[in-house]
């Protein structure tokens, strides 16, 4: 279980992103605890809430298909919440970014199918870009 960094979610393969709505969703059912995600529980629901509609936004700009937000819903129904423009600040950082894009190259020269050259690439340069803030 992991949330990506939130400047990799635009180029996670297909699988990654689905694979973090099923994450998330499983925190919304249960607050379920992981030794890779309980660090968000150190965070106010805020910061859940805007990771959650960075996810909602790229699974909708991929057309991808999300059939309930059931769980969503009853979790943040204690909102409104503020708006939070880096979720998870103090630990999604230059170090966690790295961490994240390792992960993520390990999977593409592993050859997973749904991680082509180009999305690599492009995960690549984000990657410098980001380190070199």
């Amino acid at each position: 279980m992991r949330l990506w960094h939130q400047s990799l979610l635009s180029v996670l393969p297909k699988s990654q992103l689905l694979a973090q709505w099923r994450e998330l969703n499983s925190i919304f059912a249960k607050d379920d605890r992981h030794i890779l995600i309980n660090y968000i529980y150190d965070y106010p629901k805020d910061d859940l809430f805007a990771y959650t509609k960075l996810v909602l936004r790229e699974m909708r700009a991929r057309n991808i298909n999300i059939r309930t937000l059931d769980k969503m819903e009853r979790y943040f129904a204690d909102g409104p919440f503020e708006k939070v423009t880096h979720p998870f600040i103090h630990h999604h950082n230059e170090e966690y970014i790295e961490i994240c894009y390792f992960n993520l190259k390990e999977k593409f020269m592993r050859g997973q199918k749904d991680f082509d050259a180009a999305r690599y690439e492009t995960l690549t340069k984000m990657y410098e870009v980001e380190k070199g803030k």
